[in-house]
């Protein structure tokens, strides 16, 4: 079981400290997806993010204290770093630096596409691709079809994404930054997935050293593992 516990408490006790990026398009939803799980706001005024920044929230999960980190990039950086022939040099490299940077520790991804546009889907094995050359290769993954508020200007059928989360193994959810749509069960899908591997690290490194099956006393491995399991989709938008 999860709760969100608050969106800020400085003063509480933190058990784990989670790492996890947000890839995808531009304008696809990703920093309203952000804000709405960190801090419950949705700005019709959003602009562009420029860079890499992060947010954080902290949330118990099975009586321990979780805090996500939560990072966003510019989905425009991809393509200036790769797909832009004239573009110099340094300009690549740069890109790869900051890539390398903005993966490096993350244990949980969420991969966003637009609904209402289908090349932010048709982007994603690429998005996935990148994200499978950076990070660590068991990294927890979900695939989000956000802005499903717009039903009517649905581009990419749920089938479609469905089809291809579980292709490539990774969890599914459509939600709606707007409304709040399934924004809070998408973090918390990858956070339950990444803690259920940390603990069951945690258990295999203290039987190892001690024998002792029954304890969590172990020393504490953070290292992600695969998702596998798509879960049951829930209904986006009320009709």
């Amino acid at each position: 079981m999860a709760t969100g516990g608050g969106y800020s408490d400085p003063s509480q006790k933190i058990d784990y400290v989670f790492k996890v990026v947000l890839i995808g398009d531009s304008a696809v939803g990703k920093s309203q997806i952000l804000a709405r799980f960190a801090r419950n706001e949705f700005s019709l005024d959003s602009k562009a993010t420029i860079g890499v920044e992060f947010q954080t929230r902290t949330l118990v999960i099975q009586h321990k204290s979780v805090k996500a980190q939560i990072w966003d990039t510019a989905g425009q950086e991809r393509v200036c770093g790769r797909c832009c022939d004239v573009r110099l040099i340094w300009r690549a490299s740069e890109y790869r630096a900051v890539t390398s940077a903005y993966y490096r520790g993350a244990v949980g991804a969420m991969l966003v596409y637009d609904i209402t546009k289908r090349q932010t889907f048709d982007h994603i094995s690429r998005w996935l691709e990148e994200l499978r050359n950076h990070a660590d290769k068991n990294i927890v993954i979900i695939l989000i079809g956000n802005k499903c508020d717009l039903e009517d200007q649905r581009a990419v059928p749920t089938e479609d994404a469905k089809e291809f989360a579980q292709k490539e193994g990774l969890f599914f959810l459509e939600t709606s930054a707007l409304e709040s749509t399934n924004v809070e069960d998408a973090f918390l899908t990858v956070l339950t997935e990444i803690f259920r591997i940390v603990n069951k690290k945690s258990l295999t490194a203290d039987e190892e050293q001690n024998g002792n099956p029954g304890s969590l006393a172990g020393k504490k491995i953070i290292v992600p593992g695969p998702a596998q399991v798509i879960p049951e989709k829930k209904s986006c938008c009320s009709s």
